[in-house]
């Protein structure tokens, strides 16, 4: 479990990290990242929106408690990175650049899930009870 809970929180924050950042360049809205959206030929009030929903992902990852809002979350950002991969690809074919973001996104995913199944497996309600 301790293995579990420490790899979790490297790569829990390290995603974290990655999008809270690419959330606030899109909400402070830098010029590189303006040039990225149009280059992408996405409308640049899009680059407000999907920053501010990054930013509450990340939000919702951190506090603790909600697993349903955290799922959601991960829903939300498996979206965003597949969408992004496949935008690069298909116009400026550098989706590979995507790798490392993804891998981020689906380790932490792995041990968000593999930590929720050892708590839920070590909760006093899931006993079963004697006949």
């Amino acid at each position: 479990m301790k293995t579990t809970n420490i790899l979790y929180w490297v790569f829990m924050g390290l995603f974290c990290l990655l999008m809270a950042f690419s959330g606030v360049s899109g909400l402070i809205a830098t010029p590189d990242g303006m040039k990225v959206f149009t280059t992408l030929g996405y409308p640049l009030y899009f680059a407000g929106l999907l920053s501010a929903a990054k930013i509450l992902g990340v939000i919702a990852l951190l506090v603790p408690g909600f697993p349903r809002l955290k799922e959601w979350a991960f829903a939300g950002f498996a979206i965003d990175l597949v969408s992004a991969a496949y935008s690069l690809t298909v116009v400026s074919h550098n989706g590979y650049l995507m790798i490392l973001p993804i891998a981020l996104f689906v380790a932490t995913y792995v041990f968000y899930r593999r930590r929720q199944a050892r708590i839920t497996a070590a909760s006093p309600f899931n006993a079963v009870p004697a006949a």
